[in-house]
């Protein structure tokens, strides 16, 4: 039998090459993430892989999983490690090679494969690696499937069964470009900064934008693991600066960045405006609303409040529903409402059909964006965000707060904000007129000023956002009041950025 994982080993030593090593904190609440050799070593890979074809066979699933890996310099070997302990647990994985996380997904579709398992840590820093798993196409793991798959692991509850196969797919990335470019070309002439912050999408996006009929303007799209000049990460302000710095550079119509995985898309427009995915999200819902009249959205709570007070959303009669934070949250959501597509402020997008296949790809966010353009040849990107409502917003700010205590502490501030309420106190100044805790808690105020609090779901992290629709001051006052509650809790450290 394989041996049940341990949660602490020291590199270099006997132990660590004859035992797994799985931190438990990797499991999050809808995919895995850890920092390689020091929460996960590849024995620990291997527990992970047996554990999750024990799963699938527990869900009644069919045995099959798609499985790829993301440009870091031990992702391969991750993946391998992973592929040994499905095949012991009975599965047969079809292995796409380096591939986008959307890739993979559409592969489950390509292949009629049920489920995946792809080896990213996405935009995370170099170091860090993970799993996306799912097991019914499209959406992927949820909190109760990672909570069952974290009891098999940690347990070593393992199902070894014969029968295990191995199927590599050639060449599998033109299936996927040919899927995404197999259509009319882009009608309107633009010229597009393509950024990839060195990560997994330089090796496809500016390949497929060109095939759309664009002109592409390549930046950081040599693949590096090292991350040379910043995260791949088109929710930071660092991408988001370089971004708006070439398309002044270039006189480029707008930049598109794609994290490191490849399933986020950020967008920058031609007078440099780092236009945050939230207010590209009521952009596109404003577009797909005139051509699906009644359409329903889903987006997550760290988002604008212009979903719900738009005066074209409402006057297209678009509906939206706000949800948790999480690209399976958001997934799920959209199926279970049928809805056309959901939106997160972290970039994540998802889009139904006629437009997509209901998961996260930044690449169809992108052509999205074009497709709006090209609807629109009279306005420019610039144009159409200043067809906004004017609402003052904060980037999304991550303070440091560890694994083991952050939910702790999200209980605390949720608690301390209920009091507040019902003893009548004000926040920032104003009467508090409503709290939503769907996910971590949204304190609004009488003048539609609203401020958020979330665990990170893959990082020892918090999350921070606030908006107003009435001045940047009251944006501040009310980020000033968070960190004043924030900073009750001792555990709570500094933050990545700031305002």
């Amino acid at each position: 039998m394989f041996p049940k994982p341990v949660a602490n080993l020291v590199p270099n030593t006997f132990a660590y090459e004859t035992q797994p090593l799985v931190k438990p904190t990797g499991f999050r609440e809808y995919d895995a993430r850890w920092l390689f050799e020091k929460e996960l070593n590849l024995m620990g890979v291997q527990a992970l892989g047996l554990g999750l074809g024990t799963l699938i066979r527990e869900m009644g699933i069919k045995p099959e999983v798609v499985t790829g890996h993301d440009f870091r310099g031990y992702s391969a070997s991750i993946k391998i490690a992973l592929t040994s302990g499905l095949m012991a647990a009975g599965c047969t994985v079809h292995d796409i090679g380096l591939a986008l996380s959307p890739m993979a997904y559409f592969a489950q579709f390509a292949l009629d494969v049920p489920c995946v398992a792809m080896v990213t840590a996405s935009h995370n820093d170099n170091g860090w690696t993970g799993v996306k798993m799912g097991a019914q196409r499209p959406v992927t793991f949820g909190p109760q499937e990672m909570g069952r798959l974290k009891e098999i692991v940690l347990s070593g509850a393992f199902k070894q069964v014969d029968g295990g196969a191995y199927r590599f797919v050639e060449n599998f990335a033109d299936r996927y470009i040919a899927d995404l470019t197999t259509r009319a070309p882009i009608k309107r002439k633009l010229k597009v900064i393509a950024a990839c912050g060195n990560g997994t999408a330089g090796a496809f996006a500016p390949d497929i934008l060109r095939r759309l009929g664009v002109d592409v303007i390549p930046m950081d799209c040599e693949l590096d693991h090292t991350f040379p000049r910043y995260n791949p990460n088109p929710e930071d302000m660092e991408m988001l600066h370089a971004m708006a710095h070439a398309v002044k550079e270039h006189g480029a119509d707008l930049a598109l960045g794609f994290d490191g995985d490849g399933d986020r898309c950020g967008v920058v427009d031609e007078e440099g405006h780092e236009i945050f995915a939230d207010k590209i999200g009521v952009m596109l819902a404003r577009d797909l609303s005139a051509l699906h009249p009644g359409a329903q959205f889903v987006v997550d709570v760290k988002s604008t409040g212009l979903f719900a007070a738009d005066p074209v959303l409402m006057k297209n009669g678009a509906k939206t529903d706000y949800w948790k934070t999480g690209h399976s949250y958001i997934k799920r959501r959209v199926q279970d409402l049928k809805a056309l597509a959901g939106f997160e402020k972290s970039g994540h997008f998802f889009f139904n059909t006629p437009v997509g296949r209901g998961y996260d790809d930044g690449l169809v966010t992108a052509i999205a964006v074009l497709d709006m353009l090209d609807r629109n040849p009279d306005k420019s990107m610039a144009d159409l965000y200043r067809d906004l409502p004017t609402t003052f917003g904060t980037p999304t700010m991550s303070p440091h707060c560890a694994d083991e205590v952050k939910y702790d502490v999200i209980e605390r501030v949720t608690r301390r904000f209920n009091e507040m309420r019902s003893a009548g106190q004000d926040v920032a100044g104003r009467p508090i007129t409503d709290i939503v805790t769907v996910n971590g808690v949204r304190v609004t105020t009488d003048d539609g000023t609203w401020g958020l609090v979330r665990a990170s779901s893959n990082k020892p992290e918090l999350v921070v956002v606030v908006e107003s629709p009435v001045s940047e001051g009251r944006m501040r006052e009310m980020f000033k009041a968070v960190d004043g509650v924030l900073r009750e809790n001792t555990e709570v450290g500094a933050y990545n950025q700031s305002i």
